[in-house]
């Protein structure tokens, strides 16, 4: 039988054993259960043991490695010493001859070259020799504070030690990544060392992050949090609560300083993971890329809030303004800890780019997007597809989107507070918006801008239809453009529609989405509003083919409204927001071949502008030709009687009697499209008119083989000033704007011999007395009209 042992002197216990009896025996109850304890400390011992001749295994191969490699490097020093012993030798017994310049040659030419390419192998060796022993040394640590770690006795205990393992856990990795990066940059022929430690390095965080964050949300539970949120009603949602309880605030003592040591393990973790990953990316595209993550720390205070809050959520399915109250309250009411408290420790982690704050509410944001998608929008969407919840549904769906862009503009004001985040990117928008559920979803884009869509025509149409929108013209001088354009009030009511679109549009928080909102949303308004015009003026045309000074009005009104919507869309075209849409920013899940929103070299709207200039330019058209076509009729009469211009001039009469009720009409015609139509449309109608005008006397008269007296050039001329008049009011020199009568009339009025013998000399001497536009055979065919006395 053994003898028994007596028991150690109560002096050379250490604090560890102290804490682990008072842990196990706290009264005399707890003695009972001290063989079962030796059994269970007996069975770790073993374990222990057992590991440690492993571990003395692994490091007497280890040394065999090592002295392996020292053995190889030793023979090639020897052999590198030998062979400069040589040199050597075969420098002192040369004498200066013939022999003695062959060696040398032979020395700096074949073995110098080859003693260094040894050297430098030599070097080679050992340098990844004694990385690859310092790795294995480093990874060894790592896999053992692991182990340690995870000690289920050491863990119970709750000792300073289990954190301190983890803590040196972690700076361990931390050098053996350092050792990685270094050695990916300048040794990348040393691949397969590093993929071995990090195989060995990633089994061992498979293993240290879970029991990290389980350890983490046990903490958090002992806390109490999260924060009760029972004694929540709808009337306290949208003030701040003054007697709340933050448990974060709250801790102290010990609890304080464990919840500190494991927020900081997590960040670093993190860090630690997102380093890992920037150099394994890295190496394999040449460049880093960091993306980034939600910060796990942040993660885990948010889910048991999602969870909690859920269940008033349920209560609120009809009234979603609540669930919206609810989770900026909670938002806004936690987010001054982020700051105050856990940001210091992230600083600490060395977590570069990361706020506490942004990660706060964007993880809030989450939660409620998450919810929206699973609950809320898919009844909104079934309802949709019911006939008889139709249009209560497509309401629902608007005031749903107005709570979502309010939230939004809320949360994001809650990270601007900080003062360091700018949120114009793409990439924080979309962390910081409940919007962001149409990213995964344009489906329910298309939705929300086909609801959006008809709600606006709705109240255009009634607009459109109001005949007095279509006479009053916009008067407002802050707009510019207003007074040139002199559009009707109902192209002003349009724009109001339009930029409610366009400022619903920039809640949305991708580019390429908010491209495809407005195609479908925006474009398509503008659309329906040129086809109203189109119509107008089809119309008006249809009735009385633009004959009654009415539908002259009428076409010009529209021709108004539409090119000073043209003008407007061509200045926001030029607006940053616009412009962003045109960069080539598409859809990244969108595959080749696909529809895309976003048209790079017409803007947003051209294709509208491109249709609205169409429209303008047609019917610009339409307005000369209606006016020309009433002009040619009454000019029948006029151009029919050639024997006028051989008769002796009425000295009473400054312009034909034929003329004067063509004119007339000409002038009343003009007239009004000029009080009606813009001035930039208005001259462009005019100089068509006057070009077609030109043609037309001058083929119906000049070349109509008419024969012309002293008189008849004197009649003529004066027929020509009297209309060249009509046009004086818009132009100092009319007559420029009929080029082939003004040449004309320089030709009839010259002397016989000026004409004959100029003629003879060809085109040259008719570009000499200023005639451009008549060809050599149309000047001699008016000069054969000429009848001299």
């Amino acid at each position: 039988m053994d003898a028994i042992k007596p028991l150690p002197q109560v002096s050379s216990f250490s604090a560890s054993v102290f804490s682990f009896l008072d842990d196990r025996f706290r009264d005399a109850a707890d003695l009972s259960q001290s063989p079962a304890l030796v059994s269970e400390l007996e069975t770790e011992i073993s374990e222990l043991d057992q590991r440690l001749a492993g571990l003395n295994r692994q490091l007497e191969s280890g040394l065999a490695s090592y002295a392996s490699f020292s053995d190889r490097i030793g023979g090639l020093l020897i052999g590198v010493n030998a062979k400069l012993a040589d040199l050597s030798s075969s420098r002192s017994a040369s004498d200066g001859g013939k022999e003695e310049e062959e060696t040398r040659e032979h020395v700096a030419g074949e073995e110098l070259p080859s003693l260094a390419k040894e050297v430098a192998q030599v070097e080679s060796v050992r340098a990844y020799a004694e990385t690859a022993l310092k790795l294995d040394t480093l990874v060894g640590d790592i896999e053992d504070a692991v182990m340690s770690s995870l000690n289920k006795n050491l863990r119970t205990s709750r000792s300073s030690g289990f954190e301190e393992v983890r803590l040196h856990a972690i700076k361990t990795l931390q050098k053996t990544e350092e050792i990685l990066s270094l050695v990916a940059k300048r040794h990348p022929r040393w691949g397969r060392l590093v993929s071995a430690v990090d195989h060995r390095v990633d089994r061992a965080l498979a293993m240290l992050r879970p029991q990290a964050i389980a350890d983490y949300r046990a903490l958090l539970t002992s806390l109490g949090w999260p924060p009760q949120l029972s004694n929540l009603t709808s009337s306290s949602l949208d003030s701040k609560s003054d007697d709340i309880q933050n448990p974060l605030f709250n801790m102290e003592g010990n609890l304080k300083s464990q919840y500190c040591g494991n927020f900081h393990a997590l960040c670093s973790l993190q860090g630690l993971q997102l380093q890992r990953k920037s150099r394994q990316l890295g190496s394999h595209k040449g460049e880093n890329v960091l993306f980034h993550q939600p910060l796990w720390a942040i993660e885990e205070l948010v889910n048991p809030l999602t969870v909690a809050s859920q269940r008033h959520f349920a209560k609120w399915s009809e009234k979603p303004e609540f669930i919206f109250a609810l989770v900026y309250k909670i938002t806004r009411d936690y987010v001054d800890s982020m700051d105050e408290l856990l940001q210091p420790l992230v600083d600490k982690a060395k977590l570069a780019g990361y706020s506490c704050r942004e990660e706060w509410v964007s993880a809030m944001v989450s939660s409620l997007s998450l919810y929206l998608v699973k609950e809320i929008f898919p009844t909104y969407v079934g309802q949709l597809n019911e006939p008889d919840l139709s249009s209560e549904a497509k309401v629902s769906w608007l005031h749903l989107i107005d709570l979502m862009i309010s939230f939004d503009k809320r949360a994001q004001s809650l990270v601007s507070q900080s003062g360091i985040l700018s949120l114009q990117e793409d990439g924080n928008l979309l962390r910081i918006s409940s919007l962001s559920v149409f990213c995964d979803r344009p489906d329910w884009l298309d939705i929300w801008a086909e609801i959006e869509l008809d709600e606006r025509l709705v109240k255009l149409k009634a607009e459109m239809d109001n005949d007095r929108n279509w006479t009053v013209k916009v008067q407002d001088e802050l707009i510019s453009t207003s007074n040139v354009y002199r559009p009707p009030i109902v192209s002003s009511i349009l724009l109001q529609h339009l930029s409610s679109i366009i400022e619903r549009s920039k809640s949305v928080p991708a580019i390429y989405l908010r491209a495809r909102f407005l195609r479908l949303a925006a474009s398509s308004t503008i659309q329906k509003f040129l086809d109203c015009l189109l119509l107008r003026c089809q119309e008006a045309e249809g009735l009385t083919a633009l004959t009654e000074n009415n539908d002259l009005i009428k076409v010009s009104n529209s021709i108004n409204a539409g090119h000073y919507i043209e003008s407007v869309l061509d200045e926001w075209c030029e607006d940053v927001f616009f412009l962003e849409m045109g960069s080539g920013q598409d859809n990244p899940q969108e595959a080749p071949g696909q529809e895309n929103f976003t048209e790079p070299s017409e803007g947003i709207f051209g294709e509208e502008f491109e249709k609205l200039e169409k429209f303008r330019l047609e019917w610009i058209n339409k307005l000369s030709v209606v006016v020309f076509r009433g002009l040619d009729a009454r000019t029948r009469e006029y151009i029919k009687n050639r024997k006028q211009w051989q008769e002796k001039r009425d000295k009473e009469w400054t312009v034909s009697r034929a003329l004067v009720g063509a004119l007339d009409y000409l002038q009343g015609k003009t007239s009004i499209i000029q009080e009606n139509l813009n001035k930039a449309d208005f001259t462009a109608m005019w100089r068509s008119l006057a070009s077609e005008i030109d043609k037309l006397f001058f083929n119906s008269i000049l070349m109509a083989n008419v024969k012309f007296s002293d008189d008849g050039v004197e009649r003529f001329r004066e027929d020509m000033e009297v209309l060249y008049g009509v046009f004086r009011g818009w132009c100092v020199r009319p007559e420029g704007f009929f080029p082939k009568l003004s040449e004309g009339l320089t030709l009839l009025k010259m002397k016989e011999k000026q004409v004959k013998e100029g003629l003879s000399r060809g085109e040259k001497w008719l570009r000499e007395n200023g005639v451009r536009y008549m060809t050599e055979a149309e000047a001699k065919r008016i000069a054969k009209s000429r009848v001299f006395s």
